[in-house]
C-alpha cells in the first residue's frame, strides 16, 4: 500500500500536523487515496503543479504518481497512439510517429526548456487547463481521447469535453487521468506558435491543423484548432467544412471573418485583442499550407 511521508517533521507530534505526501504503486491505490483524502493534488512532473502553488506547496496534501509503472510510455498501435499520464514531452518527441502526429511532436517543442519539456507531462499540460498550453491545442486537432480511472471503474471522454475553462477540466470526484489516446489520422499535421521571441515564451496565439489530401492533391478532411484566444482552444467547424476540396493555391481567399467569430481573444501584457485577431487567420493560413506541402 501507499506510504503516507511527513517531510521535515521531527517528532510524531509534529507529524500529525504535517501535510502528507504519499506515493502509490498501483492505480487502484491512487485511486483509494482519492477517496480518503479528496484533496490530494496529483504531481507528475511537477512543472506546473509546484510554481502554481508557491509559497503553499508546504501545506498542501500532494500524491506523486511516478510509482505507478502503467503510467508511463508512448506506444503506437494500429488502433492509434496511446500517450501514458507519466509518458513526458521528451518521451513523445523521440518516438517515431508518421507525419499526421507531427503538429503533436513540434508542440512539444515549443513547451518551455528542454528541461521542461524532460520532465513535464503531455497529460499535466492538458491538466493545468491554461488557454495557452501548447499541447492541447495540437491534441484537439488530432481528436485526442482522455482515459480517466475513477472509483466506478475507467472512463474516456474527448479532449473538447475535458477541458471545460481557464483552469477548469471535467474529473469527477476521485478520478484521474490514465492516459490520452490519439487515433491514427491519415494526411499530415502542422503547429504554429506566436510569441514575442522564438523560444521559451508564452504564446500570443498558436493553431495545428490536420490536412487528409485526396487523390487529386486537394483537401479532402481538415481539422483547425486555434489556442491562446479563448478560454480554452478552440475546433473551427466552418472553416474546416469549406476547407473541402481546396488546394494550396485557393487558401488565400477562403478564409472568411465568420471562420473566427467564435474565439474571444483578450488583451494582456502579450498582446492586445486586436493584435491576436489580426494573427490567427495569418497562423492559419501557413498552418494548412505547411499540411499541404510536398
Amino acid at each position: 500500500m501507499y506510504a503516507a511521508k511527513f517531510q521535515g517533521a521531527q517528532n510524531p507530534a509534529e507529524s500529525q500536523i504535517m501535510p502528507a505526501f504519499l506515493r502509490p504503486r498501483t492505480i487502484s491505490e491512487a485511486l483509494s487515496a482519492l477517496t480518503d483524502a479528496p484533496g490530494l493534488r496529483i504531481v507528475a512532473g511537477g512543472t506546473d503543479v509546484y510554481p502554481s502553488l508557491g509559497a503553499a506547496v508546504g501545506r498542501v496534501p500532494l500524491m506523486d504518481i511516478t510509482g505507478i509503472d502503467s503510467l508511463r510510455g508512448v506506444s503506437l498501435t494500429e488502433s492509434g497512439l496511446r500517450i501514458g499520464a507519466l509518458a513526458s514531452w521528451t518521451d513523445v518527441q523521440r518516438t517515431a510517429l508518421p507525419p499526421a502526429f507531427a503538429a503533436l511532436q513540434q508542440a512539444g517543442r515549443e513547451v518551455g526548456s528542454p528541461q521542461i519539456q524532460n520532465a513535464g507531462t503531455v497529460a499535466g499540460n492538458i491538466c493545468n487547463a491554461s488557454p495557452a498550453a501548447d499541447g492541447t491545442v495540437a491534441l484537439l486537432a488530432l481528436d485526442a481521447v482522455v482515459e480517466l480511472a475513477g472509483p466506478g471503474g475507467t472512463r474516456q471522454m474527448p479532449l473538447a469535453g475535458f477541458v471545460t475553462g481557464v483552469r477548469k477540466i471535467a474529473l469527477a470526484p476521485g478520478e484521474f487521468v490514465v492516459a490520452v489516446h490519439v487515433p491514427v489520422p491519415a494526411g499530415r499535421s502542422a503547429f504554429l506558435k506566436l510569441g514575442a521571441r522564438r523560444y521559451l515564451v508564452i504564446s500570443i496565439a498558436m493553431v495545428a491543423a490536420l490536412v487528409e489530401r485526396g487523390a487529386d492533391g486537394r483537401i479532402a478532411r481538415a481539422s483547425v484548432a486555434v489556442g491562446a484566444c479563448s478560454p480554452v482552444a478552440q475546433r473551427l467547424p466552418l472553416l474546416e467544412a469549406r476547407l473541402t476540396g481546396l488546394g494550396r493555391a485557393d487558401l488565400a481567399g477562403a478564409l472568411r471573418p465568420e471562420d473566427f467569430a467564435a474565439l474571444a481573444p483578450i488583451g494582456d501584457v502579450r498582446a492586445e485583442a486586436a493584435y491576436r485577431v489580426a494573427a490567427v487567420p495569418v497562423l492559419v493560413r501557413r498552418c494548412l499550407e505547411r499540411c499541404l506541402e510536398d
